[in-house]
């Protein structure tokens, strides 16, 4: 296979002093872009002035979704009709962990900048959701948290044994949250990730939004951000005792 072509995340750097991160993973066809006004929502908010937001692009590749026409994607995908099974079929494993790995090179790219990997937290909505949980909860490093918005578990069937490699966030808190209308990525197979991740006794919490389709709504980012500030609260200024 050729190399995978990745442009340069879209970076929102610290308000005030860079003590945490936030990688989050738009979902398919989209660019890093399609979050920025969330990103920038929060930002505007003040509350989570010492974080520093990344925003990756994933690479165009053939999506057999769609015929096989090339879009911005983190892995292939059979098929979105609203099917649990068409989704959970034929999971492009290779693609899966091929971005695992990338978005391991963001979080310790953080790392080599200074940023500790509790103070880190992963996220993304639909394709990008299903990355955080993957990349969150099988990482080399333990982080502060993981964010899933209207997304599922991949890979459910040798996720205990990717767990097993390395299981240093089995007590990592994970917000995911699902439309309850979602016609895209169906309402109850969100609903069997949380189960499965709580049945593996993992920290999940998942917030249904009545009504709402494959999209976030105001309420839905007012709680993300809660539960980044729980996650990375502000870091008090040393005094200098001299």
């Amino acid at each position: 296979m050729a190399a995978i072509q990745r442009s340069r995340p879209l970076f929102f750097s610290a308000s005030t002093k860079h003590t945490a991160t936030v990688i989050f993973l738009h979902g398919l066809g989209d660019t890093g872009f399609g979050w920025a006004p969330a990103v920038e929502g929060w930002i505007r908010r003040g509350r989570l002035d010492q974080v520093k937001w990344v925003l990756p692009h994933a690479p165009r590749i053939p999506v057999t979704a769609a015929e096989g026409m090339p879009m911005p994607g983190w892995f292939d995908i059979a098929a979105l009709n609203g099917g649990i099974d068409d989704i959970r079929s034929r999971q492009d494993e290779p693609g899966l962990l091929r971005t695992r790995d990338y978005v391991n090179s963001l979080i310790q790219a953080e790392i080599d900048a200074g940023i500790p990997a509790n103070r880190i937290v992963v996220g993304g909505f639909s394709q990008g959701g299903a990355m955080a949980l993957l990349s969150g909860l099988t990482a080399k490093v333990k982080l502060a948290g993981i964010v899933g918005l209207s997304c599922w578990l991949p890979l459910d069937s040798k996720f205990p044994s990717l767990v097993q490699e390395s299981d240093l966030n089995h007590e990592t808190p994970i917000y995911m949250a699902h439309g309850g209308a979602d016609p895209v990525v169906p309402t109850p197979l969100g609903q069997l990730s949380y189960e499965a991740l709580k049945a593996q006794n993992f920290p999940v919490t998942l917030k249904l939004f009545p009504g709402m389709a494959h999209s976030a709504s105001e309420q839905e980012l007012q709680e993300v951000e809660t539960f980044l500030l729980s996650r990375l609260p502000p870091e008090e200024e040393k005094k200098s005792e001299l």
